[in-house]
């Protein structure tokens, strides 16, 4: 029994340890062009993770702003935008799901659109 119970702790620990593995793996630069009310946009995303927190940057062609809020959980990421748009600081905010080298993002641009969009890993 004793045996058992040990055998059921490794598994579970090593479920943790893949899924902590299989987050980190999200580190890096990811690219996205996407339609939106003021035209097309192209955006690079790079994103820094550590354990279940995202950091990084946004840059479109309007400059780079940092991510804040971020997390990640398993395949669900979440992050926040603060974006200058003519004067007017605009909060974006994204839900996604993670799928290998691709990034399912849907975002609410203040309170006035809403956008998806996919971003793909740079290789």
């Amino acid at each position: 029994m004793n045996r058992f119970r040990n055998i059921v702790l490794l598994t579970i620990l090593a479920a943790g340890l893949a899924l902590t593995s299989w987050a980190a793996d999200l580190t890096g630069q990811w690219t996205a062009t996407f339609n939106t009310q003021i035209g097309e946009q192209h955006y690079t995303y790079t994103f820094k993770v550590d354990g279940e927190k995202l950091t990084g940057t946004a840059k479109n062609d309007r400059g780079t702003t940092d991510i804040t809020n971020g997390t990640i959980k398993g395949n669900e990421i979440s992050f926040d935008e603060t974006l200058d748009f003519n004067g007017q600081t605009i909060a974006i905010k994204y839900t996604g799901t993670v799928s290998g080298d691709s990034i399912k993002l849907h975002r609410n641009v203040g309170d006035f659109a809403e956008e998806d969009l996919v971003a793909n890993r740079v290789k």
